[in-house]
C-alpha cells in the first residue's frame, strides 16, 4: 500500500513527526514500513505562468517564441514543445531555478532569440514515465484554467509529497484504504479521526424507475447496490484527484474513472461504473457463469467462463466478471452521459479464483479477496456519487436499487485485564486498557478488569481473545513489554557432529573450487532414473512417484541429485558460461516398495558435476581441461579432511562413460562413484565432456571419529626411491600402491603414481607403472641397508600379487 503523507494530513494531524518518525512508530505497531521515499526528486524554483502570447520562432520551423507571465514578471522562454499554445497555463522554471538532476536553469540563447527559462514537462519535473496522461506525455504539462498564476508548481502538482510504502500482511486489508490507514496512525499517535459522512444531493427522479437488481447465488453476492447519475460529462479529473492517484501508482483516466478509483483507495471499497445506455438494460443479475459463455472485458481479450465465476448481466449477457474487471461492451467512453454505478460485496473465495483463472490482479479483486468492510460498500457509493455531482457535472437519481443479504453484525470479544497481564507479562491496570480501546475506537462495556469489546466491521480480522491480545501489545508498545533472562539450569547451545561435518565439507568443496547450487528435489521420471550410485540402486525398487504432480517435470522423488546439477550446467553453459564446477549437499529419497506405503528414506548425499577448464593461466599460456584425476582428486581430499580411506575400483555404470568411471567404497561397502558421464548423455543436455561424482554422506558419517590428530615435524631425513614396474593391462595402480604401502610398513610413509607408458620397448598387454617411494623414520636417520632391505621386500610383494616385474 503506497500512502501519500500530503492525503493523510488531509486526515489527520501529523505535522509533529518527520516522514521518518512516522515510519518508526507505524512499524512499531505492528505493520512494516518497506520505504519511505519522495515522490519525485527535489525541485526548486518552478512556479506557474500565463502564456500571453506564443509565436513562431523567427529562425527555427520547430521552436516557438513565448511570452510568460509568472505573476511578479514576464518572460520571454523559447519552448519546442509541440502543444504549447496561447493561453495555457503551465510549469515555468525561471533562471534560477533547479530541477531534478541537479540541472539549473539559466538565461541563454536560442537560434538569436533570448530565452529567460523553461517550460517543463512533468517527465522534467521528475514523474514517472508511466504515470504521466497520455495527452501530455511528447510535451510540456497544462494546468486547469482555475490555477492561480505564480502559484509553486512543485507544491501545486503534488511533487513535495512523501510516499510511504506499507508491508500489510493478508489479515491487515483494513489498511489497504486511506481511512483505514488514517484510524491506524490516529491509534498509533493517540490522534483523532473519523470517517466523515457523505453528502449527496439528489434529483426527484427515481433510479428504482431505471433499473431492477435480482442476485442468484446470495453466498456469493450477498449486497449489490447500484446509483443512477445522469448529464455526466466525462473530462478530466481535477487536478488534485490526478496528484492522488499519481502518488498511490495509478494512472489518471478520465473523471469518471478516476473518481472510482479514488474512492477505491479512500474507502477501500472497489466500485465500477457501467454505461447505462450501453448496458442495454433495465436489470442487473448477478449469477454464475455458464459452462463456455465468454465475455470480452475492458482489456479487449475474450474470457472463457465456468460456472466457478460470478458475473455481472444485463438479464442476459454478462457485462463484467464480479470483483475483477469489467467489460468492453458497456464501457465508460467520452461520450457516455448516464452512469450506473456498482456498489457490492462479493464473497473473496469467488474474486480469488475468477482473478487467479483469468491471470487479472487488480487494485480491487486484491481487496475484495482479502475482505472488505461490509459497512463501508453502499458508503463508498454514495461518496463516489458526491464526487461526480461535483466534478462531472452529475445528476444523482434518488434512492438506491439494492439488493441486501450482507451481515454487518460486530463481533465481540471479552478481554481481562489479569488475563492479558499473565499473557504479556505486564502490570497493565484496567484503566490503561481501557484508553488503548479508546485510541483505536473500539466499543466497550467495562464490568471492573472484564471488557466487552465490540470490533468495528473494518477490522474483520479479530475474532478471538488472542487477536485482542496483539491489538493491545502493540498500541502499549512492544518495546514497553518487560523481559526476562532464562532462569534455572540451562546448557550452551552448539551444532552437533552431523552440523559440523555439512559444514566442513561445504567449506571444503568451496575451497577447492565448487560453487554451491540447491536444486529441486522433484524430477520427472526418466532423470529420476538416471546416474543413480550402485548403493542406492540396491536399496531402491523404483523411483517415488507423487499422487498428485502439480506437474510431469516435477512428479518423482530423486534417487541422484546429478541431473539436476547437469540440467544447471547445460542452463549456463547455453548463457555462454563454459567454465563450470558445481556441488551440492542434499537427500535422495529411497523406497523399498513399488507402491508407496509409508514415508520413504530420506539419504544424505553429496554430488559434483563439472566441465570446461579447471584452471586457466592465460600469462603462461597454460590451461588445464577437467578430466577423471581432477574429479578424483577432490574426493581423495575429502578422504584426507576426514581421515577415512576411500578405495576405487573401476566400474560400468548406466549412462556413464564406460573406461572412466570407478566406483568408491569404504571399508569394502560401495558409498558412490566418480567419473565422466557418458558422451550421449552429455550431448542430450548439450554439455561438452563433463565429469561427475556423488558419495554417500551417511555412510560417510558413521566412519568418522572426531579426533584432533597432529604430526610432528620430522627431524630426520627422508628417503626417496622411485621404481617403474612392468606389468598386465588389466593391473590397476591403486592395487599395487596397495601392495606397496603394506608390504613397505613402517618405513614406507608415501607413495605416488606419476606416470604411466605403454609401447614401443614393452611387449603387447603390458604397461609401465611409475611409482615415488618415501623411506622415513621419524625417530631416526635411515641406513641404506635397511632402504635396500624394504626396498626388497617390496619389489618381492608385488611380484607375488601382481606379476610385476622390474623395469630395466
Amino acid at each position: 500500500m503506497l500512502v501519500s503523507l500530503n492525503w493523510l494530513k488531509q486526515y489527520i494531524d501529523v505535522s509533529d513527526y518527520s516522514p521518518e518518525e512516522l515510519a518508526e512508530i507505524i512499524t512499531k505497531t505492528g505493520i512494516e514500513v518497506e520505504s519511505v521515499e519522495p515522490i519525485a526528486e527535489k525541485a526548486e524554483g518552478v512556479v506557474i505562468g500565463y502564456v500571453r502570447s506564443c509565436e513562431q520562432h523567427p529562425n527555427a520551423d520547430k521552436l516557438s517564441l513565448c511570452q510568460v507571465d509568472i505573476g511578479e514578471e514576464t518572460l520571454q522562454i523559447v519552448c519546442g514543445a509541440p502543444n504549447i499554445a496561447s493561453g495555457q497555463k503551465v510549469p515555468v522554471a525561471a533562471p534560477g531555478a533547479v530541477l531534478p538532476g541537479n540541472f539549473k536553469i539559466k538565461k541563454t540563447k536560442l537560434r538569436g532569440e533570448a530565452s529567460n527559462g523553461m517550460i517543463c514537462s512533468l517527465q522534467e519535473l521528475g514523474v514517472n514515465e508511466k504515470d504521466v496522461p497520455k495527452e501530455f506525455e511528447d510535451g510540456i504539462f497544462v494546468f486547469p484554467e482555475d490555477t492561480e498564476v505564480g502559484a509553486n508548481a512543485i507544491s501545486v502538482l503534488n511533487l513535495d509529497d512523501t510516499i510511504i510504502e506499507l508491508g500489510l500482511t493478508p489479515n491487515r486489508s483494513d489498511a489497504l484504504s486511506m481511512a483505514g490507514v488514517a484510524y491506524e496512525v490516529a491509534a498509533a499517535i493517540d490522534g483523532t479521526y473519523c470517517l466523515k459522512e457523505e453528502q449527496v444531493n439528489t434529483a426527484e427522479e427515481k433510479a428504482e424507475d431505471y433499473l431492477s437488481v435480482e442476485v442468484e447465488d446470495e453466498e456469493a453476492n450477498p449486497y449489490y447496490g447500484a446509483f443512477i447519475i445522469k448529464d455526466v460529462k466525462v473530462a478530466a479529473s481535477p487536478l488534485w484527484i490526478r496528484n492522488r492517484l499519481r502518488a498511490a501508482g495509478i494512472r489518471p483516466i478520465n473523471n469518471v474513472v478516476d473518481i472510482t478509483n479514488y474512492v477505491l483507495l479512500e474507502y477501500g471499497q472497489p466500485l465500477h461504473a457501467f454505461d447505462y445506455d450501453r448496458f442495454n438494460s433495465k436489470q442487473i443479475l448477478t449469477r454464475r457463469a455458464h459452462d463456455g459463455e465468454v465475455i470480452k472485458t475492458l482489456d479487449e481479450q475474450e474470457r472463457s467462463l465456468t460456472q466457478d465465476h460470478l458475473v455481472i448481466t444485463n438479464g442476459e449477457t454478462p457485462q463484467a466478471i464480479a470483483g475483477v474487471m469489467g467489460g468492453s461492451t458497456s464501457e465508460v467512453q467520452d461520450d457516455t452521459t448516464t452512469i450506473l454505478l456498482e456498489a457490492a460485496y462479493f464473497d473473496p473465495r469467488v474474486v480469488r479464483q475468477a482473478s487467479k483463472e483469468h491471470g487479472l490482479r487488480s487494485e480491487s479483486s486484491t481487496r475484495f479477496e482479502k475482505g472488505v468492510d461490509p459497512n463501508r460498500v453502499e458508503r463508498a457509493g454514495k461518496r463516489a456519487c458526491e464526487l461526480l455531482a461535483e466534478y462531472a457535472n452529475g445528476t444523482v437519481l434518488n434512492g438506491l436499487v439494492s439488493f441486501d443479504k450482507l451481515d454487518r453484525t460486530e463481533k465481540i470479544v471479552k478481554i481481562q485485564t489479569d488475563r492479558i497481564n499473565n499473557r504479556l507479562g505486564t502490570e497493565m491496570t484496567s484503566e490503561e486498557i481501557a484508553d488503548i480501546l479508546r485510541r483505536l475506537q473500539f466499543e466497550a462495556e467495562q464490568n471492573g478488569e472484564e471488557f466487552t469489546v465490540h470490533i468495528p466491521t473494518r477490522r474483520g480480522d479479530i475474532e478471538l481473545f488472542e487477536d485482542m491480545l496483539e491489538e493491545v501489545a502493540r498500541i502499549y508498545g512492544y518495546d514497553n513489554l518487560p523481559y526476562t533472562l532464562p532462569s534455572g539450569a540451562s546448557q550452551a547451545g552448539g551444532l552437533t557432529i552431523e552440523q559440523q561435518l555439512k559444514r566442513k565439507i561445504k567449506a571444503y568443496f568451496e575451497g577447492a573450487g565448487l560453487d554451491e547450487t540447491i536444486t529441486y528435489s522433484l524430477t520427472n521420471e526418466r532423470k529420476a532414473d538416471l546416474l543413480v550410485s550402485a548403493d542406492i540402486r540396491e536399496q531402491a525398487k523404483s523411483p517415488v512417484r507423487l499422487a498428485m504432480p502439480m506437474s510431469e517435470d516435477h512428479s518423482t522423488l530423486r534417487l541422484s541429485m546429478l541431473p539436476e546439477l547437469l540440467e544447471s550446467l547445460s542452463y549456463n553453459v547455453a548463457r555462454k558460461q563454459q567454465n563450470l564446477a558445481y556441488y551440492e549437499l542434499g537427500t535422495v529419497f529411497v523406497s523399498e516398495e513399488s507402491t508407496v506405503t509409508k514415508q520413504p528414506e530420506e539419504i544424505l548425499r553429496a554430488g559434483g558435476a563439472i566441465t570446461g577448464e579447471w584452471m586457466s593461466h592465460p600469462w603462461q599460456q597454460e590451461k588445464k581441461t577437467v578430466d577423471f584425476f581432477v574429479v578424483k582428486g577432490i574426493v581423495e581430499g575429502l578422504s584426507e579432511l576426514l581421515n577415512i580411506p576411500f578405495t576405487y575400483r573401476a566400474a560400468k555404470l548406466s549412462s556413464m562413460h564406460p573406461g572412466r568411471t570407478a566406483s568408491v567404497s569404504l571399508q569394502g561397502k560401495v558409498i558412490g562413484f566418480v567419473g565422466q558421464v557418458h558422451p550421449k548423455l552429455q550431448r542430450e543436455f548439450g554439455l561438452k565432456e563433463t565429469y561427475v561424482f556423488d558419495l554417500n554422506l551417511e555412510e560417510i558419517f558413521k566412519h568418522y571419529h572426531k579426533e584432533e590428530t597432529f604430526q610432528t615435524i620430522p627431524r630426520f631425513p627422508s628417503v626417496s626411491r622411485d621404481i617403474a614396474l612392468v606389468v598386465d593391462e588389466s593391473v590397476t595402480s591403486g592395487a599395487i600402491l596397495d601392495t606397496i604401502t603394506e608390504a613397505g610398513t613402517p618405513l614406507v610413509k608415501d607413495v605416488q603414481v606419476f606416470d604411466v607408458y605403454q609401447g614401443e620397448h614393452l611387449q603387447e598387454g603390458k604397461k609401465s607403472l611409475a611409482f615415488n617411494l618415501l623411506y622415513l623414520d621419524p625417530n631416526r636417520t635411515l641406513k641404506d641397508q635397511e632402504v635396500e632391505e624394504a626396498h626388497e621386500k617390496i619389489l618381492h610383494a608385488v611380484k607375488e600379487h601382481h606379476g610385476a616385474e622390474l623395469r630395466g
